[in-house]
C-alpha cells in the first residue's frame, strides 16, 4: 500500500476520528487540556506506526503538561483504538504538538499590524 492511495488516507481519517473520540470522551488524565485537538494523522503504510499531530490551546507549560499525559496514557489509547478499529495491526501511536494554529493566528495579527500601518500612511498623505 503506497502513502498516498485511497485506503492510507481512509485510515488516517478514521484513526483521527477515532483518536479525537477517545482523547475527548474516555482520558481522564487532569493534566490534558480539555481544548486538545487532533490535527491530523499519518499512519504508516504498514500499519505499525502512526503520528498524531495534536494542538493545545492554553500556554506553553498547558501544552507540556497534555503532551505528557498523552505519552503516558499511550498504552490505553492504543487498547481503545484496537477495539473501535478493525485493523490488522493497531499503530504504535506518537504524538507530536502541531503549532501551525498558533503560528497562523500570530501571522494574522502582524499581517493585519503591517496593513493597519500601511493605510495610517496613506491617510497621512492626503
Amino acid at each position: 500500500m503506497r502513502k498516498n492511495s485511497i485506503k492510507n488516507i481512509r485510515i488516517n481519517e478514521e484513526v483521527m476520528r477515532e483518536l479525537s473520540n477517545i482523547i475527548r470522551g474516555e482520558i481522564k488524565d487532569p493534566r490534558i487540556n480539555p481544548m486538545t485537538s487532533v490535527v491530523a494523522v499519518e499512519v504508516a503504510p504498514d500499519l505499525k506506526t502512526a503520528k498524531a499531530y495534536i494542538s493545545v490551546l492554553g500556554d506553553e507549560e498547558s501544552q507540556k503538561k497534555t503532551l505528557a499525559g498523552l505519552r503516558s496514557a499511550e498504552g490505553y489509547i492504543r487498547r481503545a483504538l484496537a477495539k473501535s478499529i478493525n485493523l490488522r495491526n493497531t499503530p504504535e501511536i506518537r504524538f507530536i504538538l502541531d503549532q501551525s494554529i498558533a503560528y497562523g493566528v500570530e501571522m494574522s495579527k502582524k499581517i493585519d499590524e503591517v496593513t493597519k500601518d500601511l493605510r495610517e500612511d496613506s491617510d497621512d498623505q492626503d
